[in-house]
């Protein structure tokens, strides 16, 4: 068994799509009408046949209320590894990427937390 998709809900899946791929730099592997939304999904560039990430509309009121408790919490929704915490985080920067959290050493991790301008928060961690 193996995981092939993982979600997070966001609040307009057009504004995430460019956030994911054009700040981020993930790459779109599947964008198909499901309704009203679209089913889209990202791969890294890295693994393109790797775990899918879906960009879910959150219109069910409890998927809303879900993303917005996390969000004022300050609970990142998810976590992407990278090879150099430092250099992703001046990179994102440069993007103009809102960072709530500075690259933070804690042991033998490194984190960092972005807010994804959808709803969300972004944990970052090199391990």
């Amino acid at each position: 068994m193996e995981i092939i998709v993982t979600s997070i809900f966001v609040n307009n899946q057009d504004k995430a799509l460019e956030f994911y791929s054009r700040k981020l730099g993930f790459i779109k592997k599947h964008d198909v009408p499901s309704g009203e939304y679209r089913w889209i999904t990202l791969v890294s560039p890295d693994n393109q046949n790797g775990t899918e990430l879906l960009l879910e509309p959150n219109n069910h009121p409890a998927a809303k209320e879900y993303q917005e408790r996390l969000f004022s919490e300050g609970i990142p929704v998810t976590m992407f590894g990278v090879a150099d915490l430092d250099a992703e985080y001046n990179r994102l920067i440069e993007e103009g990427v809102k960072f709530t959290m500075k690259p933070t050493n804690m042991g033998n991790i490194s984190i960092a937390v972005f807010d994804d301008t959808c709803g969300n928060l972004i944990q970052l961690i090199q391990q």
